[in-house]
């Protein structure tokens, strides 16, 4: 059988299946073993007629089969495999073979066949979560902010976020503003937070300290009268001539989408010229010691200053917060963004990071629920 007709074959079995709905599409999730004892989990997806098949743990291309069975292969919705792609026509073949023969499976008894998935899924890729003291009291090597950024000045920052100081404009609104006053902001914020490998001249002023060691992609900001509070206005309101957009102009310290420290300015009220907030924001794990110790700088010089979610950095200090556990195919980078706000999971770990200390921290992770399949019509 062609893989053309093996795929339809799959679609034709899987009217006989419950199914979920997200916006107009038709979803599917199969967990099956393949011949070989090798776990897959393919999705399926029927947008109208046209379904696409893919497998969420291995980078195969997706598959796509419209009403007319018309086969392609995408790449994030690139076209980019043609048909004589043999090697990957097999292993779709394949794994569609046996995704069709656990779906019989399952319509002969749904609960039995459930069960084995439930029972036998390896840990290791399953996404979870856990408290952070449970992790933290279980891994020595683990970095933790805390330690890092010393008793005194974590403290310090519990204190202030208890204390209601990020609540009161009277600590994070300045209430006139130049360009001028921004790049002393960073200068204070560089000299502060530089680490071994930064190599920051501290005879420099603000603003050369930023055309250095910033972004590079301004928005303007540098072109503008860093003496003028009105110019200054002028650029954060979008008025000034000289202010583009799709920049960087608040990234002070480079790095990755997620791994970069910020230092924007903003108005403190939407649609209220009064006023500029001053905000730091670097909450990676590998930043935010820095980002800190920014802020305390800021504030010792008696400016005006806060942080992006106070009370968020103070639930990591203390342990409040939970680690999330993601499979062991998916990357680390940005995972943390798999979980609601209200799961409070700001850094993640794969299940085997856990080591000989599985047995003993699995009782506490609390696991996302597997997908039930059921034949169609089953209450």
């Amino acid at each position: 059988m062609t893989l053309i007709n093996t795929a339809h074959t799959l679609t034709q079995v899987l009217n006989d299946f419950d199914y979920s709905i997200q916006s107009v599409d038709h979803l599917w999730k199969i967990i099956f073993l393949d011949k070989n004892n090798k776990w897959h989990h393919m999705q399926i997806t029927k947008y109208y007629s046209a379904y696409y098949i893919g497998i969420i743990d291995d980078d195969l291309p997706t598959l796509e089969i419209n009403a007319n069975k018309k086969l392609e292969l995408h790449t994030f919705g690139m076209s980019t495999y043609g048909a004589s792609d043999k090697a990957i026509h097999n292993t779709w073949h394949n794994l569609i073979d046996q995704s069709i023969k656990w779906l019989k499976k399952v319509k002969a008894d749904w609960i039995k066949a459930n069960k084995f998935i439930q029972l036998n899924y390896p840990l290791n890729r399953r996404t979870g979560y856990v408290p952070h003291s449970l992790i933290r009291a279980s891994l020595p090597n683990l970095y933790l902010i805390d330690k890092a950024l010393g008793k005194a000045k974590m403290k310090k920052f519990i204190q202030f976020v208890e204390s209601g100081y990020f609540n009161k404009d009277e600590n994070i609104v300045k209430k006139t503003m130049s360009a001028k006053d921004f790049f002393d902001y960073c200068k204070i914020a560089y000299i502060a937070g530089q680490t071994k490998e930064d190599q920051i001249d501290i005879n420099l002023s603000g603003r050369e300290m930023y055309k250095r060691y910033a972004d590079g992609r301004d928005e303007g900001l540098l072109s503008i009268d860093q003496n003028s509070e009105k110019e200054f206005a002028d650029w954060i309101d979008g008025k000034h001539p000289k202010k583009t957009i799709g920049g960087h102009p608040w990234e002070i310290k480079r790095g990755g989408n997620t791994t970069h420290i910020d230092l924007f300015v903003s108005r403190p009220r939407f649609n209220q010229n009064d006023g500029f907030k001053v905000t730091l924001s670097g909450e990676s794990i590998g930043r935010l010691k820095e980002t800190i110790c920014m802020f305390f700088a800021i504030h010792d010089e008696g400016l005006p200053i806060t942080i992006a979610n106070p009370e968020n950095i103070r639930k990591r200090l203390l342990g409040q917060d939970n680690i999330g556990i993601i499979p062991c195919y998916e990357s680390l980078h940005r995972a943390n963004q798999l979980f609601i706000e209200e799961q409070s999971v700001f850094d993640v770990l794969h299940f085997d990071d856990l080591g000989r200390y599985k047995s003993r921290i699995k009782p506490f992770i609390t696991w996302e629920p597997l997908p039930i399949l059921k034949p169609a019509g089953t209450f």
